[in-house]
């Protein structure tokens, strides 16, 4: 088994990376770096980049926590043990153009070892995803999207893609609105190894996703950041900020995680937009591109 250190250190190595391409992508911003220590153990580095030429408002977060897990987290993830050891890192970007999506993505390990003589086993898995939330849908770029993670996906299990994609659209979904917060992508989590997948397998694979990162948003902003777009289309950008904001608040694990287990608040709540909106009962105007993005967001739709 690759050790927590292993994992740790290639984990800040793909945020280095990310973070250089992303400020070569902006143009103009540059992240500023916040080192911060956890109470109960461990710490992490947060990286925030702000009012760029595209990017209004982004994080690109890595953290290595341990010490103890509260009940309502081990009941959570039914376990008996206390100790644990959790790294990843997360990221959110909120563009400034209503035309370029919203991205997500997190790749992140878990272990809680086993005391000795305790019988327990030890448990450990990794987990992560990525997906996108376009503020207008366009058919060509979701099908980009998923046909990228696809080819991320099948070199290292015959059905990853797949299974993945039917997790996010689940795991995406906001109850309350009955509609995906955007057009999925792939999320797993509990991923352990098998007689035919190995720890190392699923390493790899939690590496190449995070680097898949960097080609796919570039290649999505780059078809997008220049078109042209009015006071209405930024209204609506607004609009569908306040879904995402919605979801991470009420549903997502890792907000929750982080709440529970008494993270840096400013680094959990960063995946917020700087601005959103909620209009009061607002219904998009019959036949136009956020009536059709409505129409888009939800389950089950096979864009490969």
């Amino acid at each position: 088994m690759i050790s927590k250190e292993q994992i740790t250190a290639d984990y800040q190595q793909i945020q280095d990376e990310i973070c250089a391409a992303l400020e070569l992508t902006d143009g103009k911003a540059h992240f500023e770096e916040e080192k911060w220590e956890r109470e109960g153990g461990g710490g992490g580095r947060t990286r925030v980049i702000q009012n760029g030429n595209i990017f209004e408002k982004g994080g690109v977060n890595f953290s290595a926590v341990h010490g103890q897990l509260p009940d309502s987290v081990k009941k959570a993830l039914k376990v008996e043990q206390d100790d644990f050891f959790a790294t990843g890192i997360s990221i959110v970007i909120h563009p400034n153009h209503p035309m370029v999506p919203i991205i997500h993505m997190n790749i992140r390990y878990f272990e809680m070892p086993s005391s000795f003589g305790s019988g327990v086993e030890p448990v450990r898995w990794f987990g992560g995803g990525i997906d996108l939330t376009p503020h207008y849908v366009f058919e060509d770029d979701a099908r980009y999207f998923h046909a990228y993670l696809k080819s991320v996906c099948d070199p290292f299990y015959r059905d990853f893609y797949h299974r993945f994609k039917l997790w996010a659209d689940d795991y995406f979904f906001i109850k309350h609105r009955n509609e995906t917060r955007g057009i999925g992508g792939i999320f797993y989590d509990r991923l352990t190894a098998s007689e035919d997948l190995t720890w190392e397998t699923i390493f790899e694979f939690s590496k190449t996703l995070g680097r898949s990162f960097i080609p796919i948003y570039t290649e999505l902003v780059k078809r997008n950041r220049d078109k042209p777009f009015a006071g209405d289309e930024q209204q609506w950008q607004y609009q569908r900020r306040s879904r995402y904001a919605e979801f991470n608040l009420v549903y997502d694990a890792g907000t929750k995680f982080g709440l529970e287990t008494n993270g840096r608040i400013e680094s959990i709540l960063m995946s917020l937009p700087p601005t959103a909106k909620w209009l009061y009962n607002y219904q998009p105007k019959p036949g136009g591109e956020e009536e059709k993005t409505l129409s888009l967001l939800k389950k089950g739709i096979n864009w490969v």
